[in-house]
């Protein structure tokens, strides 16, 4: 396999695809050792991660997941090649796309709810968008993403004003939008300003001591004994990501601009979820100890409002509510699970893949008490086939719904139609 991994990362889908191609003829995938597990929250270049979405899926097939899904910011545009390498490794696969919408207009404005950078501005996914659609979501999200690089620039020149004293300059075409797909649909985020940065400082003060010292001493920030040792390890495979770690945990707030015209309101959003027969899901976060994804410091959430938020999410029409069962306790699952049950909602497993050191496999779904996960993804791949055949044949049409108005015989007819060949 380590022979064409270099080729899974060319510049054009079709060079990616074809490398795929190259590896499966040549037997260098190896064995694929199936378990039970799934992720459907999977960043890839196309917002911000390491990898393409034909490596994504190639990850995940190494890493033994049963389904895989993309789910890029403001951007499907990796989607029709995440299809295309789910079905040349036999992989099944689901797309989706994440966005932040505006919840000014309802009774959430004003708090801070799963969005650790700015206030009445939430994190959602479009889930199981049928094929058919994807032209539509590229159409709908563009110009959000347009309004999106408008702040990055202004960031940009706080991140330039901040460390102007240290000889570090970034600039936004040559410096970031390099790091992108950005100029084949995809988006721009805070996470490639941020890993532009830490390149930079990186080839000002190299990988080790002189660098951990720099973030400690010259910039004030607070590294963690085990981030420290990252930092300080010169051979440290992980040197850019880790760096980008502490930026997004620790300096956003002091070049962070907050978004406005980029984020639609979340009835809109919730309305063309529908328009396409995706399926709307509010991201739950939860309170926030040991950050899993290494860029989130201890911060409160959503927990001591919770009711509040399942009375407005469920009154709004979302059709689910997405979580990653690694990140949070067992007691804020629980009372996840169980407001998602109380309000007839669909529950989703997504991982939130977009840095170098995070694991494909989530080993929590083994444990019986979210199995239901696992078959809720076969039911969301059931969903995403009937769509793309015909709208009104969706797991949230009206048809559906009337079928099967509990949401678990839903999920159950839906899985069948997922797991068949």
């Amino acid at each position: 396999m380590q022979r064409f991994t270099g080729y899974l990362d060319k510049q054009t889908k079709e060079e990616r695809l074809q490398a795929l191609s190259l590896m499966i003829k040549d037997g260098a995938l190896g064995e694929r050792k199936v378990t039970e597990e799934v992720n459907n929250h999977i960043h890839t270049k196309y917002s911000f991660s390491p990898y393409t979405p034909t490596m994504a899926v190639v990850m995940a097939y190494s890493a033994g997941l049963s389904t895989a899904g993309i789910m890029d910011h403001d951007s499907i545009s990796g989607a029709e090649e995440f299809i295309k390498a789910g079905e040349l490794v036999g992989m099944s696969t689901t797309i989706g796309i994440e966005c932040r919408a505006s919840v000014s207009s309802t009774e959430l404005n004003g708090r801070r709810i799963n969005n650790p950078d700015q206030n009445s501005v939430i994190y959602m996914a479009l889930h199981g968008v049928p094929h058919t659609q994807i032209k539509k979501v590229s159409e709908f999200f563009a110009p959000y993403i347009e309004k999106r690089n408008e702040r990055n620039k202004k960031m940009i020149e706080n991140i330039n004003k901040l460390f102007q004293p240290y000889g570090i300059n970034i600039d936004f075409e040559n410096d970031v939008v390099p790091l992108s797909e950005y100029k084949n649909g995809g988006s721009i985020t805070e996470r490639h300003l941020l890993y532009a940065l830490a390149n930079k400082v990186i080839d000002k003060y190299g990988k080790g001591k002189a660098c951990a010292d720099f973030f400690k001493n010259d910039m004030k920030l607070v590294l963690s004994q085990k981030l420290e040792e990252y930092l300080c390890d010169e051979e440290n495979i992980h040197y850019a990501y880790d760096v980008l770690g502490l930026l997004k945990s620790d300096l956003i707030s002091r070049i962070y601009i907050d978004a406005t015209e980029e984020c639609p309101d979340v009835r809109d959003v919730i309305a063309f979820s529908k328009q396409i027969g995706a399926i709307s899901a509010y991201a739950y976060l939860g309170d926030v100890g040991d950050s899993v994804t290494g860029d989130k410091k201890a911060q409160k959430f959503e927990d001591d409002y919770i009711d509040l938020l399942f009375d407005t999410i469920s009154g709004l029409g979302f059709d689910a509510v997405t979580y990653m069962p690694s990140r949070n306790t067992k007691q804020q699952l629980s009372k996840i699970m169980e407001l998602c049950d109380k309000f007839n909602l669909f529950q989703i497993s997504g991982e939130d893949i977009n840095s170098s050191r995070q694991k494909f496999i989530c080993e929590k779904l083994r444990e019986p008490e979210f199995k239901h996960l696992c078959d809720s993804t076969w039911a969301l791949i059931g969903h995403e086939r009937a769509a793309t055949k015909n709208l009104e044949d969706g797991m949230f049409s009206e048809k559906a719904k009337k079928n099967y108005p509990d949401i678990k015989s839903r999920v159950e007819y839906f899985k069948k139609l997922g797991l068949e060949k």
